[in-house]
């Protein structure tokens, strides 16, 4: 029997980064967690130790914050394209770079004052590599809730099956989605926000019979708006909302009073994607 090296990377992961944009007394701020993972000729430092093709990743780290200085690192997208692209190029050992990052929001409060927005996380994950290019932009923590027009009923029931049926609930996730482009040279602000506005467009006005329909609704609701993405993969966990039982106290519970539960939940996953779109480069499921 022969023992083998199998496929392997190394890299540095979550560098922090804070970047101030200065435009006399108006700043701007970019916020982001980069991470970096390179793949490619290895075999002799795993083997023998033999570090002659080893970039270090402490190397990693300063190139992310000398092309902050030098590139501005206002779009994740752009960003992580222009440091995976450097590695690749640079470093004849390295076949495949792949640069992950999340993006935090802030709001303008003054010139240069801001607050920390809390409500979701862009992210960004970029592979560049000898058969081409791919990005892939979503968000995270995209916590969402429609008070009303959602049912569930219908459902298989067994045995084990306590679950009553419902005309009227609570429908409330927090969506973790990511979306796959056709190009690397889309205009990725507006393409990011416009999709997240689809999806949040689609959740607001699906009346839902499921939270698997409303996955659908969302991720085509992106693909008819956003002629630059390729395909989408949500993970939609379904945070539960029960009826508290009032009867104790003599008062009746209309629909209004719940307990928020924690775990645990239902988790829906799944892929809405164009019929003629291309393979992807890479895996990249959530």
């Amino acid at each position: 029997m022969a023992i083998v090296l199998g496929p392997n990377r190394y890299g540095k992961a979550e560098t922090r980064l804070v970047r101030v944009h200065r435009d006399g007394d108006t700043h701007g701020l970019v916020d982001l967690n980069v991470s970096v993972a390179l793949a490619g000729d290895l075999t002799a430092t795993h083997l023998t130790g033999d570090n002659s093709g080893v970039l270090p990743t402490d190397t990693m780290k300063n190139t992310v914050y000398a092309f902050a200085k030098k590139h501005g690192a206002a779009e994740p997208e752009a960003f992580a394209l222009l440091l995976a692209r450097h590695f690749v190029e640079t470093q004849a050992q390295v076949h495949t770079a792949k640069i992950t990052i999340d993006a935090y929001a802030w709001e303008r409060l003054g010139p240069h004052s801001f607050q920390r927005r809390g409500d979701h996380t862009r992210t960004t994950v970029v592979t560049v590599s000898e058969g081409g290019t791919q990005v892939v932009s979503g968000v995270s923590g995209l916590v969402l809730l429609n008070s009303t027009d959602s049912e569930f009923h219908g459902f298989v029931r067994d045995e084990y099956t306590t679950l009553p049926e419902t005309t009227d609930r609570i429908l409330a996730t927090a969506v973790d989605a990511r979306w796959r482009h056709l190009r690397d040279d889309s205009d990725w602000g507006p393409s990011f926000d416009n999709a997240l506005a689809a999806m949040i467009r689609a959740f607001t006005s699906t009346y839902s019979y499921s939270l698997q329909q409303t996955l659908h609704a969302m991720g085509a609701g992106l693909l008819e708006s956003r002629p630059e993405i390729a395909e989408v993969r949500l993970t939609l966990p379904n945070k539960h909302h029960y009826l508290v039982d009032l009867s104790p106290f003599g008062l009746a519970n209309d629909n209004e009073v719940f307990l928020a539960g924690d775990r645990p939940y239902g988790l829906i996953e799944g892929t809405v994607t164009r019929d003629d779109a291309p393979a992807a480069l890479t895996e990249w499921w959530l």
